[in-house]
């Protein structure tokens, strides 16, 4: 299945990146949406979505730059845009590191 192919690219991708951070305080993975992501301090911050992309949480405003620019879309939720959440597909995998770095430092910033 085209699905499965792309959440394996995905994880190829996502997966050593992931082991840096749960060598960090307060990082584990745990569910959300379906799949297993990166949470500090109980809160989600970077995931493999559903079909294969990077998701990943962070301000509103950097993820309206991310769209402009073409790096990713905004995570649909029941048919609508989530305001903080962006998903970059496996064909842009030089954005992933960077970007789960960006909605690491968020949620650590604003999760008490």
């Amino acid at each position: 299945m085209k699905d499965d192919a792309e959440r394996e690219r995905a994880h190829a991708i996502f997966d050593p990146i992931a082991e840096q951070y749960l060598a960090r305080d307060g990082v584990d993975i745990g569910a959300v949406f379906g799949s297993e992501g990166l949470r500090i301090r109980g809160k989600v911050f970077a995931f493999v979505g559903f079909a294969g992309g990077l998701v990943a949480k962070i301000p509103a405003t950097r993820a309206d730059e991310l769209e402009a620019d073409g790096t990713g879309t905004r995570m649909e939720m029941r048919g609508r845009p989530a305001r903080e959440w962006i998903v970059v597909p496996t064909s842009k995998p030089e954005a992933w590191a960077p970007l789960i770095a960006e909605a690491f430092a968020y949620l650590d910033e604003i999760t008490p």
